[in-house]
């Protein structure tokens, strides 16, 4: 039976008189690559940000580990508890090297093998000595990725790893996402293609105006009429 890594029950998120997130509720499990996916507007940013802590919740729980209760905490605990996040833009340190930006990621869990072992896990083991700033686009997305990991998070979010890259790039991403799935690690991806997720997700979650609409896998997903009618069909 799979262990839950986040319990998210009842949530609510206004913005003024927008209602970002209404009544939501989902379970993310250790183990699984959990995929939330819908329309512009649905809620899937919100929803990492309530996760993160960079949006505080009307109300509602987002608890860790059926313990901590993560919706009123800052971003700074969020992420001492494990749950670390890599933006859609790559937010590396340019001017720094890429050995450097994932010794920054590491934190107190730093140390040369553990820098090595995340290089060689992003495929730049070759790029350590190299200025962040003059890697491909796609170079920065996993470089990204490897400061996240650099942490060991027990959830790790991924905000549209895919977003601008090309197919190639695309297909190397999917390999290592798949490779990141553990038993003691949750993984949550928004993301736009709908090709990369059906190769990387166990389980997706389908948002549609702050609401679940589907839940199950990407196959089912897109045999379901409501999910074609508001998010495929378009």
């Amino acid at each position: 039976m799979m262990r839950t890594a986040i319990d998210v029950a009842h949530l609510h998120v206004q913005f003024g008189a927008f209602r970002a997130i209404t009544d939501l509720s989902l379970t993310i499990g250790y183990g699984e690559v959990h995929a939330i996916i819908g329309p512009n507007g649905a809620g899937k940013t919100t929803l990492l940000d309530v996760i993160s802590g960079l949006t505080r919740p009307r109300s509602g729980t987002v608890v860790l580990d059926g313990t901590q209760d993560l919706a009123h905490q800052t971003d700074t605990a969020i992420a001492r508890a494990g749950v670390r996040r890599k933006f859609q833009k790559p937010s590396v340190f340019m001017a720094l090297t890429v050995a450097e930006n994932l010794d920054i990621g590491a934190g107190a869990a730093r140390s040369p093998a553990r820098i090595a072992e995340i290089a060689e896990l992003i495929g730049l083991s070759d790029r350590l000595p190299r200025l962040a700033g003059t890697l491909a686009h796609g170079q920065k997305q996993w470089l990204e990725i490897g400061m996240v990991l650099a942490a060991s998070p027990r959830v790790l979010m991924l905000d549209e790893p895919v977003a601008g890259l090309t197919d190639a790039e695309t297909e190397r991403t999917a390999d290592l996402v798949r490779h990141l799935r553990a038993p003691d690690r949750a993984i949550v991806v928004v993301e736009h293609d709908m090709d990369f997720v059906e190769r990387i997700a166990d389980r997706v979650t389908v948002l549609h105006e702050g609401r679940t609409l589907f839940e199950g896998t990407m196959a089912d997903a897109r045999r379901d009429q409501r999910v074609i009618d508001v998010y495929l069909g378009r």
